[in-house]
């Protein structure tokens, strides 16, 4: 079965109608980090081994940008990033669930019994410990676990993922990012944190200083602290190691943050088409330099930093996309 995308739990049993129970959970899942992807691929597991059908339920926008919009979080993911996560972890299918001011108001009891159970037929969920949902935030896994008592699921607790003693989660993942050590963020996530989006042409100074640049208009509203950073570019099916600068180009009186990254062993024009900039690990501020020429020398000893950080065990990612 191709993964499939609902945008509403009724929208399920309209294509299924009650045939078969269903291996679920439920979370925003914003970054895809080693603590989602433990409870996604155990969902994924248990519905293979028992013949069911394998579901996320997530929402969109982030609830905190509909009750308390001053505390929504930068995501760290657009939904279709999300969603791309999800089939690769094996998934058969994602609800996207609108999140609205009516959709805050449902009682916990009313998401089990109207979106879990009578909608998506869920016989077994798996959540992590500190899962909360409904009005408030009023339901927990204990009452998760009562209720399933009552109506006929199953409820298991995945534990969470640590690493370096540290309990990964999307809210230290977005911390590592804005500080600038994506070298933390790929060890919470298990992959380079990336960005993606279109190749915009830049006004041209790359090639006057002998290294061009490819422009990125990021998709994401989450952004590495401004920088230098040795990082792998994709271009179509190609991966190429490369060195990104994340800034305003103070040297050229920039305006605006810009994404700019060097390709090694990769010189064509590009005036657009989609890119994707995966950051390994920073190198340096960006500072500002007294003209083009001291820029071309530091971006040389930059070039280096990078190659050398692949060199010594930087491996790049083996797979086109991710």
């Amino acid at each position: 079965m191709s993964f499939m995308v609902f945008d509403s739990p009724e929208a399920w049993p309209a294509k299924f109608g009650a045939d078969g129970r269903t291996v679920l959970t439920v979370g925003n899942f914003d970054g895809l980090h080693l603590g989602h992807q433990k409870i996604l691929t155990a969902v994924a597991a248990r519905a293979r081994a028992t013949a069911q059908r394998s579901v996320v339920v997530t929402f969109n926008p982030h609830p905190l940008r509909v009750l308390r919009p001053a505390q929504a979080p930068q995501m760290i993911q657009t939904l279709g990033q999300r969603l791309t996560g999800f089939e690769r972890l094996g998934l058969d299918a994602a609800v996207v669930l609108h999140f609205d001011r009516e959709l805050s108001l449902v009682s916990a009891e009313d998401f089990v019994q109207r979106i879990l159970m009578d909608c998506l037929h869920a016989g077994t969920i798996l959540v992590g410990a500190n899962f909360r949902f409904g009005h408030r935030g009023a339901g927990d896994v204990r009452m998760l676990s009562d209720s399933g008592k009552l109506l006929g699921f199953d409820v298991e607790i995945v534990p969470p993922v640590q690493v370096g003693g540290q309990v990964v989660s999307s809210t230290g993942v977005r911390g590592a990012i804005t500080s600038g050590n994506v070298a933390e963020a790929l060890a919470l996530l298990g992959r380079a944190f990336s960005l993606t989006g279109e190749i915009r042409p830049g006004a041209g100074r790359g090639r006057t200083i002998l290294f061009p640049t490819l422009n990125l208009v990021p998709e994401q509203e989450l952004l590495p602290k401004l920088g230098v950073y040795a990082t792998e570019t994709v271009i179509g099916e190609s991966i190429y190691q490369s060195v990104t600068n994340v800034g305003t180009r103070p040297t050229f009186d920039g305006v605006g943050v810009t994404v700019e990254s060097h390709l090694f062993g990769f010189d064509r024009p590009l005036s657009g088409g989609a890119i994707e900039v995966r950051f390994h690990t920073r190198i340096r501020d960006e500072r500002k330099f007294s003209g083009p020429e001291e820029l071309r020398a530091q971006i040389t000893l930059d070039i280096a930093a990078a190659q050398e950080y692949f060199e010594e065990g930087g491996v790049p990612e083996k797979t086109s996309r991710g």
